[in-house]
């Protein structure tokens, strides 16, 4: 009866009878009370992991929805395709999102309470409010400056944009004026908005890295923390080196509609990367600082 009534039924492996061990949530293998604590330290570890996995993951819908919002409802030429989301999601996102799973534990794990099994959830409303209140905005700021830089530079001012696209994807449009007076063919036109996609794209891969590295922990900093997960490192070359080739690979324009970018579009997503790092170490400062504080209330996940 005592097991049964036990939160957690604890039966003795080789020393233990089979009534006892039926009646048991957990049997010790090898009879030592010790294996307990290494259990409980396992458990909350895998459970941190699914949860920093599920948060990088979910951070990238935020700018990859939000381009087709713009293009509904502020009638601008797409910021990005369909095509290029599935090499986020399918490609650039997987190695990472895996790493996660091998990730350290941090120093404070079995100084926590135990978790509320009512309350705290797998994805809750803070896992929820921070990948797509704060880190996802922020991605998504950087991928829509990064596609107003390059329609700039090609002649359409950010204002021009809005209300364009009835006239940008009309095949009878051959001669639409940008904001300089310019005649844009419609061929010409759709190789400036695959070109955006392909930036679109690239600002994601670039603030995903910080992303997967504020990622690592949920309340300790990353300085403290370190980079030894070899398996989240390798995710961060091999989303860099995957952006690189879908963008530079000769065919890509005609197979996935992603056309080779100019070096120096790849570096206005990197002060919004470096702000959603700076962003969660501040976060995570006051977390540490003030435990049980209303930051901790509302974000930590």
């Amino acid at each position: 009866p005592a097991l049964k009534k036990a939160d957690i039924g604890v039966a003795m492996g080789i020393a233990g009878s089979d009534v006892s061990k039926q009646a048991a949530d957990t049997i010790l293998l090898d009879d030592n009370f010790a294996s307990i604590v290494t259990d409980v330290e396992e458990g909350r570890l895998i459970f941190d992991n699914l949860k920093k996995s599920i948060a990088y993951t979910l951070t990238s819908n935020i700018p990859e929805i939000s381009p087709f919002l713009a293009f509904i409802l502020c009638g601008v030429p797409l910021p990005l395709g369909t095509v290029t989301i599935l090499c986020i999601d399918l490609g650039t996102d997987m190695v990472p999102a895996i790493s996660l799973a091998y990730e350290h534990a941090e120093s404070d794990i079995m100084k926590r309470p135990p978790r509320d099994p009512f309350n705290d959830k797998l994805v809750n409303e803070r896992l929820i409010s921070m990948a797509y209140g704060q880190v996802g905005m922020i991605q998504a700021a950087a991928g829509f400056f990064v596609y107003f830089v390059i329609m700039a530079e090609n002649g359409f001012l950010p204002l021009y944009l809005f209300g364009l696209r009835k006239s940008w994807d009309s095949k009878a449009v051959n001669d639409l004026t940008d904001s300089y007076g310019q005649e844009w063919t419609y061929r010409d036109r759709k190789t400036l908005e695959f070109t955006c996609h392909t930036a679109f794209f690239v600002s994601i891969v670039v603030v995903q890295w910080a992303d997967l590295i504020i990622c690592k922990t949920r309340r300790n900093s990353i300085f403290h923390q370190g980079m030894r997960n070899w398996a989240l490192n390798f995710g961060l070359v091999f989303e860099t080196i995957l952006a690189a080739v879908l963008s530079y690979t000769p065919g890509m324009d005609k197979g996935l509609r992603m056309f080779p970018l100019k070096f120096v579009w790849w570096l206005p997503a990197l002060p919004f990367s470096l702000s959603i790092f700076v962003h969660d170490e501040i976060r995570r400062f006051y977390l540490r600082r003030n435990p049980g504080g209303w930051l901790e209330q509302k974000t930590y996940y």
